[in-house]
């Protein structure tokens, strides 16, 4: 197959020839259609996750395709077999741990994610574990590009804001970072009936945040984002959102908020110390909150909301481009605004 990988932490993303996957017993192999390129995969490629132990690697975890095979453990029953229209949570869980049998799959304590504990899916074919536990059956209507951003920065923004942050109608949401997540926060908690604050450095990003429900905006780069925030929403943010992964934007988020509020965390933080300011969360009676993606079973609202009209994942996608222009996409993620999107069989 061919598929981008990298040889070192930071080093050259190129593309090249690899031997084809193979489904474990329990396990299936997709191809794919269409693989997002998310700043989880830029912070991979730089080392920053511990679960990349060896190299070459392939990055990518958000993806959709067709099963081209299953183990031989695979139930029947799942009706999982090739020619199946899928996508996969990026957290790959087992399915019998205590976390997997309280529903909580989504921290599996044995998880597995494509692009990280093994190869991912910038790449034209890539295998998943436990089939039955992680695949998700996608409309037929439904692009292959649409589906992709469900494995990950969609499912993971709903399940940030209508589940983990638990939005009202009403309430005051700030969004900092209107990347792929941030954008896909944004138009959840606007269906959801808030009133929506987009923070973000980038005047485009902030467009596009207008464009999917927005309706106040902070450029952070003019000054004291929380500050803004608290101003604009008369007080603070019932809930403030940190959709990029910073310690700016993590500090700003939990500053934005009222009394009382709610910070949830979803980017991912660089490595080492990150400040927290601990006085306004003892004095405010903050509630600080991690999300973690969102499991396979929990899918189904999301996608009925996508199908009646209320969301429009599809929106969010800005370009698409082939494998050849991955790793250069890779290496400057942020420079585009939106959603990129990877269509490895696609000549570009």
């Amino acid at each position: 197959m061919r598929a981008v990988a990298f040889d070192i932490f930071g080093g050259e993303l190129d593309v090249r020839e690899l031997p084809d996957p193979a489904p474990a017993p329990h396990g299936a192999v997709i191809r794919v259609e269409a693989t997002g390129l998310c700043r989880s995969d830029w912070h991979g490629w730089q080392g920053h996750d511990p679960d990349i132990k060896a190299l070459p690697h392939v990055p990518g975890h958000e993806f959709a395709g067709v099963v081209e095979a299953v183990g031989s453990d695979v139930p029947e029953l799942g009706g999982w077999r090739a020619g199946a229209r899928v996508t996969v949570p990026f957290i790959c869980a087992c399915g019998t741990c205590a976390s997997c049998a309280a529903g909580d799959q989504q921290v599996c304590e044995r998880q597995t994610q494509p692009g990280f504990t093994h190869w991912g899916s910038f790449a034209e074919y890539v295998a998943i574990d436990h089939a039955d536990v992680n695949l998700i059956a996608i409309p037929e209507d439904m692009a292959y590009a649409t589906a992709a951003g469900l494995g990950c920065r969609f499912a993971t923004a709903f399940r940030a804001v209508a589940q983990v942050g638990e939005v009202r109608p009403g309430e005051w949401v700030a969004v900092h970072g209107c990347g792929g997540v941030g954008l896909s926060a944004v138009m959840i908690a606007t269906a959801a009936g808030a009133r929506v604050v987009a923070v973000d450095i980038s005047t485009d990003a902030l467009h596009l945040a207008e464009l999917a429900g927005a309706t106040h905006f902070v450029n952070a780069s003019a000054g004291d984002a929380a500050a803004q925030v608290r101003e604009l929403t008369r007080g603070g943010a019932h809930v403030s959102i940190d959709a990029l992964g910073s310690p700016a934007t993590c500090a700003a988020s939990i500053e934005s908020l009222r009394r009382r509020g709610r910070h949830v965390q979803v980017g991912l933080l660089p490595g080492g110390a990150t400040p927290v300011p601990m006085d306004r969360v003892i004095g405010h009676e903050l509630r600080l909150l991690g999300s973690h993606g969102m499991a396979a079973h929990a899918y189904p609202p999301m996608l009925e909301l996508i199908r009646a009209g209320v969301l429009h994942p599809d929106q969010l996608v800005t370009r698409t481009i082939g494998l050849g222009d991955a790793g250069k996409a890779l290496a400057s993620i942020g420079s585009v605004p939106g959603v990129t999107m990877i269509t490895p069989r696609t000549p570009h």
